[in-house]
């Protein structure tokens, strides 16, 4: 087998986190989610780790019953930008909806980021899967599954034209002569589509490393089409090896498939392991999390996959109730997933509930278990590295102490950053400015 890249890493600062309940644990700052220096340590954290890149997810539909994390959260950007100035190295990658944004606006706000992080920016762009994200647009519907996807796709198309409004030596800023900028260097867009019509230009010129990072984290079908399409990098989650193996191929079959190389994308799957310097210290840790969530709680976390739907109305000692179509149009891959686990392993409600509140990770043990386990999703083509998220703030610093050492020793992993923009260190290319291309191929 050939040598393959080192091991990447992202850390998941995710506040009081994605668990219904961990926010009651003795360790967690009940107001994490709006809490500056928990992130900042966090981030920090993930740096001195020589991690990628932090991640900040996001979502644009609250109710009563969604989990304490997504009732009172930093909107990414604007966090992100206060991490970007206690950090030098690490990259910042935010979520920002396709649908329920203007490609012009979301084009200046990560060309910024871009700009004050000196190339560290990174963008996940999603879809919106919550039909209620309508409700707070003043839209009348939101649109289909796949629709949403098309949607995407030109908004991408229109943002990273926007983001070579400037070519690199545009601004000349001669203060005796008085010319600020070649005029031949700057470009409008022009582009009228199907959904979008934007003229341009985009009053951010781009950062040393030409555009931000695309990372794309839907994966149903359309969302696969779109990352190996579009995407730098892929954000999955997969409950097993095998599993995650044909996802890998998958996407990577279907980026060829679009004349880009396996190396143009990366994949990786979010984990959140559980360390102990005992496999009973781990176990511990599991059960003092998972002992805090109600029946009740994991019933509204289950409901929120399904269009928030009711799920406490049926029994929950009976198998897992018939759905149909339910959640399609929404989190579609993942509720696909449920459903077919339920069926297949004949689990009851209850099971099903709390098994997705708190789910028992593959990645729980040891330290030595836990970087065997990367070690062989990496070598056997599972994933090119991996999203880390723990329910506990001490379980990022349990990774970076316990388990980074060991995959360095290895020399799976880096002793030190290679590069100071989020390109760089993922090992992805500059895009070259289009039209600064188009006058060397001319």
């Amino acid at each position: 087998m050939a040598k393959r890249k080192q091991i990447k890493f992202g850390a998941l600062i995710h506040g009081v986190g994605g668990n219904v309940s961990a926010w009651r644990h003795p360790e967690v700052p009940a107001d994490a989610s709006v809490n500056v220096e928990f992130y900042k340590k966090q981030a920090q954290t993930a740096e001195a780790g020589k991690f990628d890149l932090v991640f900040i997810a996001d979502g644009l539909y609250i109710n009563e019953k969604s989990i304490p994390h997504f009732l009172n959260r930093f909107e990414p950007i604007t966090i992100l930008s206060a991490l970007a100035a206690v950090t030098s190295k690490i990259g910042l990658v935010g979520t920002l909806s396709s649908s329920y944004s203007e490609p012009f606006t979301v084009a200046r706000q990560f060309g910024s980021l871009d700009q004050i992080s000196g190339g560290r920016a990174g963008w996940n762009v999603v879809t919106s899967p919550l039909e209620g994200s309508a409700k707070n647009y003043s839209k009348t519907e939101h649109p289909t599954h796949d629709e949403r996807y098309k949607i995407a796709e030109e908004y991408l198309e229109v943002t990273r034209g926007l983001w070579d409004s400037w070519e690199d030596d545009a601004f000349i800023r001669n203060k005796e002569t008085g010319v600020f900028f070649d005029p031949a260097k700057l470009h409008r867009l022009d582009h009228k589509g199907k959904y979008f019509s934007v003229q341009g230009p985009l009053n951010i010129a781009r950062s040393k490393q030409g555009h931000p990072v695309i990372f794309q984290a839907g994966s149903s079908e359309s969302g696969k089409n779109l990352a190996a399409k579009s995407a730098d990098a892929v954000f999955t989650g997969h409950d097993s090896i095998e599993e995650a193996k044909k996802f890998y191929k998958d996407v990577k079959d279907r980026t060829f498939a679009y004349g880009r190389s396996a190396d143009d994308i990366a994949i990786l799957p979010g984990i959140g392991p559980v360390i102990g310097r005992t496999e009973e210290e781990a176990e511990q840790k599991y059960q003092e999390i998972a002992n805090l969530v109600s029946i009740e709680n994991a019933l509204d976390y289950l409901g929120r996959f399904f269009d928030h739907h009711d799920f406490s109305q049926y029994p929950l000692d009976e198998p897992f109730p018939e759905l149909g179509d339910l959640g399609s149009n929404s989190f579609r891959s993942g509720t696909d997933r449920i459903k077919k686990i339920a069926k297949e392993q004949n689990l009851t409600l209850r099971q099903v509930a709390l098994g997705s509140a708190t789910p028992r990770s593959a990645f729980t043990g040891t330290p030595e278990k836990i970087a065997d386990l990367i070690q062989q999703w990496h070598e056997e083509e599972a994933a090119d590295g991996f999203i880390i998220h723990s329910s506990l703030p001490s379980g990022l610093d349990d990774f970076v102490n316990l388990v980074v050492p060991i995959l360095q020793e290895r020399g799976l992993y880096r002793y030190d950053y290679e590069s100071d923009t989020l390109r760089g260190n993922l090992g992805l290319p500059i895009p070259a400015n289009r039209y600064t291309a188009a006058k060397v191929n001319s």
